[in-house]
């Protein structure tokens, strides 16, 4: 079968649009190991806490996740995947060690932390942080 120029004007800003769409939304879940997410934090949530995630928070999270964790920091729309909105309640019921895991592990556009915050409890302090976002 030959396709005639004109449907090649359709068919491929369609495949495009198609491959466009998978690249650039995140459609994969992400799953946390077991023993990561059921890993407890070991800061209470208390000003000191609250205080060095905030500070974290500006200075590695807030370009991409922005000022309130609602995923519109600056460099949010150069992604290839959306940084995630930590106001929404699906965000908020993962477990403290599922966010501190992805926060140290990294996927795709989001980076490893464990080696830029080597201290676990700085990476607590970010988790007890992500938490003032509902």
């Amino acid at each position: 079968m030959i396709l005639k120029s004109s449907s090649l004007f359709y068919l491929v800003p369609g495949v495009i649009l198609i491959f466009g769409f998978t690249t650039f939304t995140q459609t994969t879940p992400w799953v946390v190991p077991e023993a990561a997410a059921k890993k407890a934090n070991r800061l209470k949530a208390d000003a000191a806490s609250l205080e060095t995630g905030k500070s974290l928070w500006v200075t590695h999270c807030q370009s991409c996740h922005g000022k309130k964790g609602m995923g519109d920091g600056n460099k949010a729309a150069q992604l290839k995947t959306h940084p995630g909105d930590f106001t929404k309640p699906e965000t908020q019921k993962q477990s403290d060690g599922s966010l501190f895991y992805k926060t140290s592990e990294g996927r795709t556009d989001m980076p490893s932390f464990k080696k830029k915050i080597s201290d676990p409890d700085e990476i607590w302090s970010i988790v007890n942080y992500m938490r003032t976002f509902k």
